[in-house]
């Protein structure tokens, strides 16, 4: 179980004063898959890089499995078992796909094994074992490659900082069934930033965060009626922007 007490984190603003993003923050996260939503600017990519150890917060507490890792550097989180994954997924040159599932396996793995994760993803083994992490690869194939890498770490907690960002329509039908597949087999639990109502309707759980602040935090049946109560002016980010 991933736990957050009392999660604050200020910056400085250009001018050289503090400005406070996350305030009091109090989580305990043990679904297979929950959805962190809210409006633009809320502190949603904040809490995640926090969860997964790239901000150090400024005051409280992280738990996962009831240690204290709020002091571990990102490698130290993820050897303790958090990933994350990035709106733009970093592309190598010179790395094959296979390199980069090997490498995230943390063993040699046989080329059926990496091939197998691919195909998790939807992606054609045959086509994509020995291409590199370069340019030639479109958005949407290198997040699924980022989240066949996720599959083959076997992680506790697997962070995704708004995964539909920067994908065309059909990228993004497929990504959503790669998360659904996901939610079905995945031994851990998959926290995604988004605002996005397709992926919100597969969540066990959503967290709404607004002001720096979580506004509401429940039972998908329970969050997601409300949140679209506004979509006709825009979705659920514009009601969230309007009523919170």
């Amino acid at each position: 179980m991933l736990e957050l007490k009392n999660i604050s984190f200020t910056a400085e603003n250009e001018d050289g004063s503090a400005k406070e993003i996350l305030k009091n923050v109090n989580l305990q996260i043990d679904e297979r898959f929950v959805a962190i939503t809210g409006p633009n600017g809320g502190g949603k990519s904040t809490l995640a890089k926090i969860i997964a150890g790239i901000y150090k917060p400024t005051a409280g507490k992280i738990y996962l499995d009831g240690e204290d890792i709020t002091d571990l550097s990102i490698t130290e989180r993820a050897q303790k078992g958090i990933s994350f994954a990035f709106q733009q997924p970093v592309r190598f040159k010179g790395i094959t796909v296979r390199d980069l599932i090997t490498l995230a396996a943390g063993k040699e793995i046989s080329i059926s094994e990496a091939c197998a994760y691919l195909s998790e993803v939807g992606l054609c083994a045959r086509d994509y074992i020995n291409r590199e992490i370069n340019a030639s690869l479109s958005g949407g194939e290198v997040k699924r490659i980022e989240i066949a890498t996720v599959l083959a770490r076997g992680t506790k907690v697997s962070v995704f900082d708004e995964p539909e960002a920067g994908i065309d329509l059909w990228s993004f039908s497929n990504l959503i069934q790669v998360f659904e597949k996901m939610h079905e087999t995945i031994n851990g639990t998959i926290l995604i930033i988004s605002h996005q109502e397709r992926i919100l309707n597969i969540a066990d759980k959503i967290i709404v965060v607004a002001n720096g602040t979580v506004r509401a935090a429940g039972a998908k049946e329970e969050i997601l009626p409300e949140l679209l109560q506004g979509e006709g002016e825009g979705g659920p980010c514009s009601m969230l922007a309007s009523k919170l």
